[in-house]
């Protein structure tokens, strides 16, 4: 068995339509049969793929990610891979600031303010490449003073406090201009904005997300 680690990138396009039912069963019809056959087979090691790779997993076992746990690239695996490390070593890059449960679905993924990476952990089983099944998520935070997941930074999930432009796409505040937006609140309905909203964004379908409203106005 192989823990990949993979980062998420950073930032998103909100609005955008990100599953529909037909692809997830597939998904899990493909899934379920590879874990059945490499059950059945020898196992072999695990090769990595250009997106994801098996980490040492330093300090802990399985994908045993804790909050306050530091990890770094893991340049034998790929420019994308990470490894758990600890926070004294040269090689750490950023610390966990909080653990969620793994998703297939980016929308349904929320990490706390401040998140500046998005970690996604997944498992595979024999000789599966890449891929895997997810198990968990790692919310961190960068050990440098670089944070684009603070509010306004232009990094990170969108949150209060960000910006955007007209197409919902988050962008830093300090280039924000007279047709973008800064972000009040993000909400399930156009009711819930806070009284200063003047230009309330609904969103199109995203299965999981938390919110179908962005409570915006004029960031200029």
């Amino acid at each position: 068995m192989a823990v990949n680690n993979t980062q998420r990138p950073r930032g998103r396009v909100a609005g955008c339509l990100q599953a529909v039912l037909v692809p997830l069963i597939i998904i899990g019809i493909i899934t379920a049969w590879n874990y059945f056959k490499d059950d059945d087979s020898p196992s072999s090691p695990s090769s990595s793929s250009s997106s994801s790779s098996s980490s040492d997993d330093k300090g802990g076992d399985s994908d045993g990610w804790k909050a306050g746990d530091c990890g770094g690239p893991d340049p034998d695996k790929g420019s994308d891979s990470y490894q758990k490390l600890d926070c004294d070593d040269s090689g750490a890059t950023f610390k966990a600031l909080k653990i969620l449960d793994g998703a297939i679905l980016d929308d349904s993924i929320q990490c706390p303010a401040g998140t500046d990476i998005i970690i996604k952990v997944s498992i595979s089983f024999g000789s599966s490449s890449g891929g895997g099944i997810p198990s968990s998520t790692v919310c961190g935070r960068n050990l440098s003073g670089d944070h684009p997941g603070d509010a306004g930074a232009g990094g990170g999930q969108l949150v209060k406090g960000d910006c955007i432009d007209s197409t919902a796409k988050e962008i830093p505040c300090a280039s924000a201009g007279p047709d973008d937006y800064k972000v009040l609140d993000l909400v399930k309905t156009e009711s819930e904005c806070p009284a200063k909203t003047t230009d309330p964004l609904k969103l199109t379908l995203g299965i999981g997300r938390p919110y179908d409203v962005i409570c915006g106005r004029k960031a200029a």
